[in-house]
C-alpha cells in the first residue's frame, strides 16, 4: 500500500510531540507499506529526502499573505498527483480539514488523527461547517484518548478509533545516571526536576516555577527542555523570583540528548493546561521517572494517582510542590514508582499501535 501522511512540521528541526509520534508512525508503516510523509520545508533542509525506510516531502511555504498558502497546498496538490497513494492520512483535525477539501480533486480514502492539541481546536472551530463535514465525511477518524474522543463526537457524532501513541522501549536501556549527571553538571545530591516540550503559556510552565520558588531549597534544580514563544517571559519570571540558580534553560536538544535527561533526572513534570495523550509521559515511564503531572485530556488514563506518579489541578503551583517535596522525602516512594512505571510502559508499544492502524487502513480501502 502507498501511505501519505501529511504533517505541519516535521524533524530534525521541529520536535513536539506530533512530530515525534509522526517519525516513528512513519517509520513503523514503512516496514510493510510505501510512506510519504508531507510538511513545510525548514530552512537549511532538503526538498526531498529518505530516512529509516520513508520518503519526506518538504514544500516551501512563501511568507506571503494568504497567496503563501495557496502556493503550499498547490504544489501539495501536484505531489499527491505525482505519487499517486492509495490513502490520504491526515495528522490533526486543522490539516484534516483542508485534506478533506482538496481530496475533491483525488477521491482517495481519507484518515484524520485527532492529536492533544486538537482539544483547543475543536473548541475554537466547532462551527466551522468545513470542518464538520471533514469529520463527518473522512473514511476514519482516530482519536489518542477516549477524551478526545468525547470532544469530536460533541462536533460530529461517527465511529470513533481510539488509538495512543507508542514509544519504542529499546531506546530507553543502557544509561547510567551518575554518568549523566557528571556529562550535564549536576551533583549528587541535587534534587533534579525535569519539564520536556515546548515552551507555550498551554504548558502552564509558569505554576511550575512558580513551584520551585515554593520549595526554596538551593539543592532543587529544574531543567528545561524545549524552545518556544514564551522562553522570554519565563526567563524574566525567573530572574523576578530570584532562582535563576534553579532554573536551567537548556534549550531544544535531539531526541536522543532527552532522554539521556530523563535518565539524569529524578522527577518529571507536565504542568499543561490542555494535552491529548503526551508522549513524553510514556517516555518518562520508560526511563523510570516518576511523573507530576495535571488532570487534563489524557493524561489520567497514563497515570495513576499514587500509583505512578501524582496527579494535581491545573494552575496549582502549591499542589506542584506538594507532590514534589513528598517525592523528594520519600526515596521509598520514589523506588516503588520507578519500578511501576517500568513495567507500565510495557504495556505501550509502536508495533501495537501500528498493528491496529494498518488493520483500518486496510478496512478502509479495497486493496486485499
Amino acid at each position: 500500500m502507498k501511505i501519505s501522511i501529511f504533517v505541519s512540521m516535521f524533524p530534525p528541526e521541529r520536535l513536539g510531540g506530533t512530530e515525534i509520534a509522526t517519525f516513528n508512525i512513519a517509520k513503523y508503516l514503512s516496514k510493510k507499506h510505501e510512506v510519504h510523509v508531507f510538511t513545510t520545508l525548514d530552512e537549511g533542509l532538503p526538498k526531498e529526502s529518505s530516512v529509516e525506510g520513508f520518503y519526506v516531502h518538504r514544500i516551501p511555504w512563501p511568507k506571503i499573505r494568504y497567496f503563501g498558502g495557496l502556493l503550499f497546498w498547490i504544489n501539495m496538490a501536484w505531489l499527491l498527483k505525482k505519487i499517486k497513494p492509495d490513502i490520504i492520512h491526515a495528522q490533526n483535525i486543522g490539516n484534516g480539514k483542508t485534506i478533506f477539501l482538496l481530496n475533491k480533486i483525488f477521491r482517495k480514502p481519507i484518515v484524520i488523527w485527532a492529536r492533544g492539541s486538537d482539544a483547543n481546536f475543536l473548541f475554537m472551530h466547532k462551527k466551522d461547517w468545513a470542518l464538520k463535514q471533514a469529520l463527518k465525511n473522512a473514511d476514519a477518524v482516530i482519536s489518542l484518548t477516549d477524551d478526545m474522543e468525547k470532544k469530536i463526537r460533541e462536533v460530529c457524532n461517527r465511529e470513533i478509533f481510539v488509538i495512543p501513541n507508542g514509544i519504542d522501549l529499546n531506546v530507553f536501556e543502557g544509561f547510567s545516571k551518575e554518568e549523566l549527571r557528571k556529562k550535564f553538571g549536576l551533583s549528587k545530591n541535587e534534587k533534579t526536576i525535569l519539564y520536556v516540550g515546548t515552551l507555550r503559556p498551554i504548558k502552564g510552565l509558569t505554576y511550575l516555577i512558580e513551584a520551585v520558588k515554593i520549595i526554596n531549597d538551593k539543592n532543587i534544580k529544574l531543567l528545561l527542555v524545549g524552545r518556544g514563544e514564551e522562553r522570554k517571559h519565563l526567563e524574566k519570571l525567573v530572574k523576578k523570583l530570584k532562582i535563576e540558580n534553579i532554573v536551567t534553560f537548556v534549550g531544544r536538544v535531539p531526541n536522543k540528548k532527552v532522554f539521556e535527561y530523563m535518565a539524569a533526572s529524578d522527577v518529571l513534570v507536565l504542568p499543561s493546561l490542555s494535552e491529548g495523550f503526551p508522549n513524553v509521559i510514556l517516555e518518562a515511564m520508560a526511563s523510570g521517572l516518576p511523573i507530576v503531572a495535571t488532570k487534563v485530556g489524557g493524561i489520567p488514563k497514563i497515570v495513576n494517582n499514587e500509583v505512578n506518579g501524582f496527579l494535581v489541578d491545573p494552575k496549582n503551583p502549591k499542589q506542584i510542590c506538594e507532590a514534589l517535596l513528598l517525592l523528594f522525602k520519600d526515596k521509598n516512594l520514589r523506588e516503588k514508582i520507578s519500578k511501576n512505571n517500568k513495567m507500565e510502559a510495557k504495556k505501550y508499544s509502536w508495533e501495537s499501535a501500528i498493528d491496529k492502524l494498518d488493520k483500518l487502513y486496510f478496512k478502509i480501502t479495497d486493496i486485499s
